[in-house]
């Protein structure tokens, strides 16, 4: 193979040509569709909820797979499971990879399953090509990238970058049925959890992460490109907003006399649409996914509204204004409409991410040898990945999904792209390791 930016890659640890890269593709079909049985739902569709019998169940099968493949397994004090393959030179920092397992109610078995699953496979094909890595090479699948327990998305992956706003927050988290986060992470069996300092990574714990996902968009399928190298993630940010107005009866109150907070909200929400517009930029997105009206009666004025609203960008100055926008156009809407602006509260707003160029140049480097089209590309979802770039260079592999379906039963990537996938996945991490 050819060397390129500084990763020698034709050395004598890794004498067979990347042609010999096989994929176990029976196997890790296998493999997905078991994972998929340990679900609270019937299939097609998965459930898989932090720290629930069935994510226990997906957990030991993870593991066990990790074992069979000869990977050295831990797991601190939330969960987030590591497997390693030692390198011929363990002091030097290890190259990492990985994903979750955990899913949404009703979503499907692709999403995260397949840069673990996948993760897993790749290291099984560089062990069968006789590759010896020099740096070691981590496995991780994370805890909680779904926030459908306790509100909180990329839980592991955020203690792992080290967030003690986070830490502290976790000791008065409750879930919907008013279990503590710490009480249920005991009763899954991780006793420590009290002590969340000790998850924390230290920067430069590893040289490089990379992900492998489904696109979780159409791009891929509708131009027939086999793989998606990601450039930037885009991170969200959450708005919560809650309008009071008078109510009444919706016959009774005349038009002009109305202080009517459902139509606040309504007007937020086209101006949440205009000021993304106006961005400028096809990368700024902004989505009110949350619309509720109280009493919730035909015939009755709404008297209180909330509304969630998510904006999106991998410019975080650019998102940010939008925010600034949408709050102002909040206050202007209150005192227009003689309603309460009772609350706006950013819930999270955290900066995107840009991966990094060698990563990049190793992705790009393992499909041109592999002789599979490719695209750089932004991930408008964001990942685990976005975290792990707080504490190590990171970099995402993207393969297709039908239809761009994610989060839903109908989501499906064909073993074929899962397999070129794993086979980049394997090539690029084959070059981190020798660096």
């Amino acid at each position: 193979m050819e060397d390129f930016s500084g990763y020698p890659i034709h050395e004598s640890h890794f004498s067979n040509s990347f042609s010999s890269l096989s994929v176990d593709t029976e196997t890790l079909q296998k493999q997905i569709d078991e994972l998929a049985s340990f679900s609270d739902s019937p299939s097609p569709s998965v459930t898989r909820i932090l720290y629930t019998e069935k994510d226990l169940l997906s957990r030991r099968y993870i593991k066990n797979l990790m074992e069979v493949s000869g990977l050295s397994v831990w797991e601190d004090a939330v969960g987030n499971i590591f497997g390693r393959w030692n390198g011929y030179k363990p002091e030097l920092a290890p190259v990492s990879t990985g994903s979750h397992t955990d899913a949404i109610p009703y979503s499907g078995k692709y999403d995260g399953v397949v840069g673990v699953l996948g993760a897993i496979e790749a290291i099984n094909v560089l062990k069968r090509s006789g590759f010896k890595p020099k740096r070691s090479l981590d496995v991780i699948m994370f805890t909680s990238e779904e926030p459908t327990r306790f509100g909180i998305s990329c839980l592991g992956s955020r203690l792992l970058a080290g967030s003690e706003e986070l830490a502290k927050q976790l000791k008065k988290t409750v879930d919907g049925q008013n279990v503590s986060f710490f009480d249920s992470a005991k009763s899954a069996g991780y006793v420590n959890v009290e002590d969340l300092s000790t998850v924390f990574l230290e920067k430069g714990s590893y040289s490089a992460f990379v992900e492998l996902h489904i696109e979780q968009g159409p791009i891929l399928e509708e131009e027939a490109t086999s793989i998606g190298i990601v450039t930037a993630i885009a991170a969200p940010a959450s708005i919560k907003v809650n309008f009071e107005g008078n109510g009444g009866h919706a016959g009774a109150v005349l038009m002009p006399k109305r202080n009517d907070a459902g139509l606040a909200a309504a007007e937020l929400a086209l101006a949440v649409e205009k000021h993304v517009l106006e961005s400028g930029s096809i990368d700024t997105v902004g989505t009110v996914g949350i619309l509720e009206l109280h009493p919730g009666a035909i015939n009755s004025i709404p008297s209180k509204s909330h509304l969630a609203i998510d904006t999106r960008d991998i410019d975080e100055e650019r998102r940010n204004s939008v925010i600034d926008k949408i709050y102002q156009s909040a206050l202007s809407i209150s005192k227009r409409r003689g309603v309460k602006l009772s609350e706006y509260k950013i819930v999270n707003q955290d900066p995107p991410a840009l991966c990094d160029d060698l990563i990049i140049k190793a992705a790009e480097s393992a499909s041109q040898e592999l002789n599979l089209t490719y695209k750089k590309m932004i991930s408008r979802a964001y990942h685990d990945s976005l975290f792990m770039a707080r504490v190590t260079p990171m970099g995402m592999i993207f393969i297709p999904c039908y239809k761009g379906y994610s989060h839903k039963p109908e989501e499906f990537a064909s073993i074929a792209h899962i397999a070129d996938g794993v086979k980049v996945l394997a090539l690029t991490l084959a070059k981190l390791s020798l660096s």
